[in-house]
């Protein structure tokens, strides 16, 4: 059987986000936390705050995963669980005053890293790859969305 066409850009996908994380957490550990726990703190900063399945769905950390790291970000008093007003059964994860402090100093940090390697590509570059990976996640939803 021969191989489908679109085999290579699997391939390349993969190997990419492979690179990608590689390279990003590194860079994580260095600031003294886990790829996850970063993950939840760059997408808590600047909020006040969102439910578990909201930061579940915001982040590539799965559901089994996620209280876990929750819970070791508020063992060091990072993040707080408040209970929902309108829902005393749903909690809200939010950032501390620790928390907060800590996101300022290394969500900039960390993307002044990142853009070390992005810096290789123009603008015309940076441009056509988002595209291209904006069709493909678009390609994916629609796929995902005819199954069900």
């Amino acid at each position: 059987m021969p191989s489908p066409i679109f085999l290579p850009l699997m391939r390349e996908l993969s190997r990419t986000y492979q690179a990608f994380e590689v390279y990003s957490s590194a860079h994580v550990r260095t600031l003294g936390l886990t790829p996850a726990q970063f993950d939840i703190v760059a997408t808590l900063g600047n909020t006040p705050g969102m439910t578990t399945r909201e930061l579940g769905e915001k982040t590539l950390i799965t559901k089994g995963t996620l209280t876990g790291v929750v819970d070791r970000l508020a063992d060091k008093k990072l993040v707080r669980r408040v209970a929902l007003p309108s829902d005393g059964r749903c909690q809200i994860v939010q950032l501390t005053a620790q928390g907060e402090k800590l996101f300022a100093r290394i969500f900039p940090a960390h993307l002044a890293h990142m853009e070390r390697a992005f810096a290789r590509l123009s603008q015309k570059e940076l441009n056509g790859v988002t595209e291209s990976l904006h069709r493909l996640r678009g390609m994916f939803t629609a796929a995902h969305s005819s199954k069900e």
